[in-house]
């Protein structure tokens, strides 16, 4: 309870912020919103020039677009760490965040925190919705309680992943990072593994598992059954992910040294 009255308060307080500020709002949320627009637009270049890509159609990889749109949202809103090393590290942020009686890592996050992100989740399910309705993907009355399940597993894949590399930091302070890098490789698992060849594939589920935020758990919805055993593995392997991310902060907030000479 003492950890849920805090967020609500953080909550409160970036909100009474981000209005201070409406028209900076306005203007992030529909940059957002055009940035999603053009990767779809993308989607819809592609398949001008063919029917099917490996197998699936137009509508079936919007719908995936769509889908990966929703855990990446809450991604971006609770997990906004990339930058990390040059705040916390380098210029000795974590110092004060340590002085604090409740958990680093929490505190990282809300104050990193981004509701306005949330929108691109409104986008995701707008997205399926048109993709499911021109698919005519039957819908079952447990179907939202297994999206869920997904969304979030999805959503903790994307957070261990990049908490697991903020913890780099705590054992190099080096400016340069690979955040950028990793936040381009993320946008393979939006789109079916099957196109890339079987080291990629391997990589984005095992190593780098991406894939379970976007084509496994949409495969399931889609009714693509041989991947549903991998479409029920999300919540897991995002738990997992997540689980050793957690650990590896701990290890590494042991080892901080703060920030001297």
């Amino acid at each position: 309870m003492f950890y849920f009255s805090i967020f609500f308060q953080y909550i409160g307080q970036y909100m009474k912020t981000r209005l201070q500020y409406r028209s900076d709002l306005v203007v992030e949320i529909l940059s957002d919103l055009l940035f999603q627009a053009v990767n779809l637009v993308f989607i819809l270049v592609v398949f001008g020039h063919t029917q099917f890509l490996h197998g699936w159609s137009r509508d079936e990889i919007i719908f995936i677009y769509g889908f990966f749109l929703v855990p990446f949202a809450i991604f971006s809103t609770f997990f906004n760490i990339w930058d990390f090393n040059e705040r916390y590290i380098v210029k000795g942020e974590m110092d004060r965040i340590l002085t604090r009686p409740i958990h680093s890592l929490f505190q990282v996050i809300l104050e990193r925190i981004e509701l306005e992100s949330l929108f691109g989740a409104v986008t995701g399910l707008a997205v399926m919705i048109y993709a499911g309705s021109l698919l005519d993907l039957p819908f079952h009355w447990y179907d939202p309680l297994i999206f869920l399940l997904f969304v979030i597993g999805g959503a903790l894949v994307y957070g261990g992943i990049f908490i697991s590399l903020a913890t780099i930091g705590f054992w190099s302070d080096a400016r340069t990072s690979i955040m950028p890098t990793m936040y381009n490789i993320g946008n393979y698992g939006r789109y079916p593994v099957d196109i890339y060849n079987n080291v990629i594939r391997y990589i984005l589920t095992w190593i780098l598992p991406f894939a379970f935020v976007g084509v496994y758990p949409a495969a399931y919805f889609l009714k693509r059954e041989e991947w549903y055993w991998y479409s029920f593995l999300t919540p897991v392997v995002g738990l997992a992910f997540f689980i050793l991310s957690i650990v590896l902060w701990n290890t590494g907030v042991k080892r901080y040294r703060g920030a001297g000479n």
